[in-house]
């Protein structure tokens, strides 16, 4: 049998991902972000342990790009995934993601991207045990989530 060999890869993966962890927590208050910053996240939209509403994974059933700048509410960041409210069409969508779900992080605040490797056996381990519940949507703003295509930002291979 021979040694096991340390996977530095999925270590550093997994580190990366606390930045995404740590820059979410990084909110000074409920639903809103210090300074310029907002974050530009894309993650497996059938990930285990995501949630979103059937006709979002429809219209999205590999990959999504959300948006949290403006219009998001009850933010919570977990050691594992966040959960928050965000708006698609005017209407209020609590959304879950495990951190190992998310394949891509960008603020365009500092110009600072990360890019993951999806690992769908990490992704189930990591996807929350329990459901959490259903937050209260506060009423905020009218205005709908913006989903948008990080094309410009992909590597070229």
């Amino acid at each position: 049998m021979a040694d096991p060999i340390i996977d530095y890869e999925t270590l550093a993966q997994n580190a990366l991902r606390g930045v995404v962890r740590e820059a979410l927590r990084a909110a000074p208050g409920p639903d809103r972000l210090p300074g310029e910053h907002h974050f530009y996240i894309t993650f497996k939209s059938q990930a285990p342990g995501v949630k979103l509403a059937d006709y979002i994974v429809q219209k999205y059933p590999d990959e999504i790009t959300i948006v949290i700048e403006h219009q998001f509410f009850d933010l919570e960041v977990h050691d594992d995934w966040f959960e928050v409210v965000l708006k698609f069409g005017g209407v209020p969508q609590h959304i879950v993601v495990p951190f190992a779900a998310v394949v891509r992080f960008y603020d365009p605040s500092v110009k600072f991207a990360l890019q993951f490797r999806y690992d769908e056996p990490a992704a189930a381990a990591a996807a929350p045990a329990i459901a959490p519940p259903e937050p209260e949507v506060s009423n905020g703003v009218d205005g709908a989530a913006q989903v948008v295509s990080l094309d410009a930002f992909r590597r070229k291979t």
